[in-house]
């Protein structure tokens, strides 16, 4: 048995700084059931040399094992204890990109980014395809996506993704960005926005990029796919075939108003975070196919966990309601209590 140790990535948000290390270990602990064959024991956190670290004990890590543990969302540096030696352990992460694509937009009410690749990873591992999480280009669907930053944490990851939100100015917003980087970082790319018609009326504007990380791959069609619309999220399926979706993620608004709204997008903040989740949950558990999963967080001063999980399972979803799974409830401010909720389709 080998003893790990890893430092935790710092975060600019005070408050998730002081959660992020028992989020990670609830997070590893996820890992080690879905890729690991539970060979992860003795998670806990210890001060080195006057500097704390989150330790495990594992039976000796594989490369390929460190290679999918690179991509814990608050890993910074893993090393192996000997004695009183920290080896360093080599870690190759999935990021196809530089991480300007995710940290460069600020905006009121930005999930954290740490956060997110949380909640991306726990709901890949929770799928039926997680052995394929650093082989297999998963369709990312984001059906409350706002200004992208899950939508960017997918294709930082080189998977597919899409995205609905009701909000206009957010997907404007997010189009003029992504194709400003695009072009910044001097991509391979196809970009357009147009209009969706149905019956000689515009219904929706839609972003869609193809992409790739080298000119090499663009030529070759080894390319990503991004697919935005600016729509209600009860009409996904307007726009996205039915069990397209490897993994469904989102982040439920937290009934805590971040910023002025008007027009339908208010209409739906004022819908409670519950109400939204009973009547959108069996359009997005459609948009998954069999084996894929979906990955909420909400907060749940709002919306009791157990109403959450009633509305999963009353759209056919098997929960994920045991273990790490119950652990990774946080504070995010005062109105705030995160929590997250994972369930696979059949």
């Amino acid at each position: 048995m080998s003893r790990y140790a890893f430092l935790i990535l710092p975060s600019h948000n005070r408050v998730y700084a002081d959660a992020s290390a028992a989020l990670v270990r609830a997070e590893l602990a996820v890992f080690s059931a879905a890729v690991l064959g539970g060979r992860v024991r003795e998670i806990g956190e210890e001060d080195i040399g006057g500097v704390r670290y989150v330790t495990f004990d594992a039976d000796g890590l594989s490369d390929h094992d460190a290679r999918l543990l690179a991509n814990l969302s608050s890993m910074y540096a893993l090393f192996a204890v000997e004695g009183d030696v920290l080896r360093p352990v080599p870690l190759r992460r999935l990021d196809r990109f530089g991480d300007d694509l995710i940290t460069i937009p600020k905006y009121a009410g930005k999930t954290n980014e740490q956060f997110t690749k949380l909640l991306l990873n726990v709901t890949l591992l929770s799928s039926a395809f997680a052995p394929e999480m650093l082989t297999r280009r998963f369709s990312v669907l984001d059906p409350l996506c706002g200004r992208g930053t899950t939508l960017n944490q997918a294709l930082m990851y080189g998977f597919d993704a899409c995205g609905c939100d009701i909000d206009r100015r957010d997907v404007e917003a997010y189009a003029v960005f992504i194709q400003r980087w695009l072009k910044d970082k001097r991509l391979k790319h196809q970009a357009d926005v147009a209009p969706v018609r149905r019956n000689k009326q515009v219904v929706a504007r839609r972003l869609t990029v193809t992409l790739a990380a080298t000119r090499e791959e663009y030529k070759a069609g080894d390319v990503q796919h991004l697919d935005v619309v600016d729509a209600e999220t009860t009409r996904l399926l307007e726009f996205f075939r039915p069990g397209s979706a490897d993994l469904v993620v989102a982040d439920l608004p937290y009934g805590v108003q971040h910023a002025s709204r008007s027009g339908a997008a208010a209409k739906t903040q004022a819908r409670s975070p519950l109400e939204l989740l009973a009547e959108a949950a069996p359009v997005w558990a459609k948009a998954l196919r069999p084996g894929g999963a979906l990955g909420i967080s909400w907060n749940t001063f709002v919306a009791a966990r157990a109403a959450a999980t009633s509305a999963l399972a009353a759209a056919g979803l098997t929960v994920c309601d045991g273990g790490p799974y119950l652990t990774f409830r946080h504070r995010v401010d005062q109105a705030i209590m995160r929590d997250i909720l994972v369930a696979r389709k059949p």
